[in-house]
Formats: C-alpha cells, structure tokens, sequence
C-alpha cells in the first residue's frame, strides 16, 4: 500500500506499482471505440503508462498533453494513459486537443487493472479513482521504471520516465 497525498492529506492506495524487473500484469482496458485492449495488443513496443483519477481535471488533462507532445520523439514506444474515466469522455478530450500519440484506456468497467498494478485509491475524497503513476515496461512487457507520484496534485515526472527508455 502506497501513502500518497490529497490537498495535502494522507490518502492511500490498495497495493503497490509492479516492482522494477518484474512482468506487468495483464489487463482488459476498454478503448474509446468500446473494445477491449490487452498487454498483448502492445506486444512488442515499449509502453509508457500514464495513470491518472481523471482526465476532467487539469493535471490530468496537462499530463496527457505532455505525454502526447513527446511521443513523438519515441522510437518504438506507446503511451497509454489509464483511469477510471468513461470511454467517452476520454474520446471527447481526445477530440478536442488533438490528442493523436496517446491511446486513451478506461478502466471503468472492472477496476481490475486499478487493484493489480495497486494505483486504486482506497480512501479520501477520490476513493475508487487511480492515483497518478507513471510505468514505463520495455518490449518484453517487464518494467523498468515506475513513480507513483507523492502528492495527486502535481504532475509525474516526465524526463525520468523517458530517460529509462535511453
């Protein structure tokens, strides 16, 4: 379980991101077009996950920018970006800021992926949503880098993500 921050509250996650060297777990994800995505649709590239509560807020939505600018620059590499928002409204996000580098994925109708990469948060004001994480696994699906950010609040480190991929 991992302590992280809320407006400077104590709030908590039900488990902790894969460790370093270990296999990210396997998950169904539903995509803006209502299928299903897994691990093994990216089989192959590097993947940078982006795992956030919400992409209605504006550190979300800021991170999501970032990643979808820098992804440009990646050889072989996917960003994904992870919450527990609704396909659409990750569709309509997408639409309106030209969001083309970054596949959207919503977790909305399990969870499961929030329990087993340990990024749901159990209590406080954003219960049931993800914390914001990064995890950056390479082509054998086995991490190499992950944060979980400390406070909700502030933005992941976006050079420490892409400089694991170096």
């Amino acid at each position: 379980m991992a302590t992280i921050k809320l407006g400077g509250n104590n709030i908590h996650t039900v488990g902790d991101l894969p460790e370093i060297g270990s296999k990210a777990p396997d998950f169904q994800l539903t995509k803006e077009d209502l299928s299903t995505a897994t691990l093994e649709d990216f089989k192959g590239s590097r993947v940078i996950f982006n795992i956030f509560p919400s992409i209605d807020t504006d550190v979300c939505a800021t991170s999501v920018r970032n990643f979808n600018k820098r992804a440009t620059e990646l050889e072989n590499t996917q960003v994904i970006s992870v919450s527990r928002d609704t396909p659409f409204a990750l569709k309509r996000f997408s639409s309106a800021n030209d969001i083309d580098n970054v596949t959207n994925l919503s977790d909305v109708q399990t969870g499961d992926f929030g329990q087993q990469y340990g990024v749901t948060i159990k209590d406080g004001a954003f219960k049931g949503f993800h914390s914001r994480a990064v995890l950056v696994i390479d082509t054998d699906g086995t991490v190499i880098y992950k944060q979980q950010v400390p406070e909700i609040g502030e933005e992941p480190d976006y050079l420490a993500a892409l400089k694991s991929l170096l």
